[in-house]
């Protein structure tokens, strides 16, 4: 059984970096035709997703959110992250990390989500 946690600060001041990780168990990240991506759901709004990255460690990013994000991994923890930068209050959200099958597609695990407010 493949789990997800996302942790995180829960408060992040306009303008400063927001860093999440995903620890991820019951399987790695470097397995073959799995990603992993990052999604998030504003308050009231729809899942806007934001980034991922592949088994291989390639990433591909939303456009929309390219130039303040990235994504990286740590194998020996099997954990991956998400930098998003210059945060305003629209970055308030929910945020996920998920596991995407790339062969039979779709995500089919997902974390718990971790509530993150920007706020001064």
């Amino acid at each position: 059984q493949v789990q997800l946690q996302e942790s995180g600060p829960g408060l992040v001041k306009p303008s400063q970096t927001l860093s999440l990780t995903c620890t991820v168990s019951g399987g790695s990240i470097t397995t073959s035709y799995y990603t992993w991506s990052w999604i998030r759901q504003p308050p009231g709004k729809g899942l806007e997703w934001m980034g991922v990255i592949a088994y291989d460690g390639s990433t591909y990013y939303s456009p929309s959110l390219k130039s303040r994000t990235s994504i990286s991994r740590d194998t020996s923890k099997n954990q991956f992250s998400l930098q998003l930068s210059s945060v305003t209050p629209e970055d308030t959200a929910v945020y996920y990390c998920a596991r995407e099958s790339t062969i039979e597609g779709g995500y089919d695990y997902w974390g718990q989500g971790t509530q993150i407010t920007v706020s001064s």
